[in-house]
């Protein structure tokens, strides 16, 4: 199975306090991340076109239409095998 996560990458602007990220939504500028890229997963998704218009919403919203490539996304193969190791049966106490 084919999933696609879908990236918000947030790039430093080193326009806050101590040269920190600003964050801008809908009721004005705040603070809250360290200099550096900001990476948040937004959501996983089951088909391209799923993640093409989840980021058209979301270009449509404060902060991300200020900043619109700010999406990264890429394909990502689930496996039905991802056992490293067995499993032990731990008896129970009498």
């Amino acid at each position: 199975m084919i999933v696609y996560p879908l990236w918000h990458v947030g790039h430093q602007n080193e326009a806050g306090d101590n040269g920190s990220t600003v964050h801008v939504d809908e009721s004005g500028v705040f603070c809250d991340e360290a200099d550096g890229d900001d990476v948040k997963l937004l959501g996983i998704y089951s088909t391209l076109e799923r993640v093409e218009e989840r980021m058209r919403q979301a270009r449509l919203l404060p902060g991300f239409r200020d900043e619109p490539e700010c999406f990264s996304f890429d394909a990502y193969e689930l496996d039905e095998d991802e056992w490293a190791q067995g499993f032990a049966r731990v008896p129970a106490d009498k």
